[in-house]
């Protein structure tokens, strides 16, 4: 039961990890909700940017994804 305890502990964190990459999952949601045929790609920038952004927070809050 460890392991469910870290994965709770970690999923606590989610809502404050958003939030420091709130600006980048705006820009995100911008593009995918411009277009309702969203095709594959078209908004790959702007997804890799907020997923670098997430990746950044975690490792300084020390914690996993």
């Amino acid at each position: 039961m460890e392991a469910v305890e870290k994965a709770k502990s970690r999923m606590k964190l989610y809502p404050i990890l958003l939030a420091k990459c709130s600006k980048a999952a705006a820009l995100y949601a911008a593009c995918v909700a411009r277009d309702l045929n969203v095709s594959k790609h078209i908004c790959n920038k702007e997804f890799t940017e907020f997923k670098n952004c997430l990746v950044k927070a975690s490792k300084e809050m020390r914690t996993k994804l």
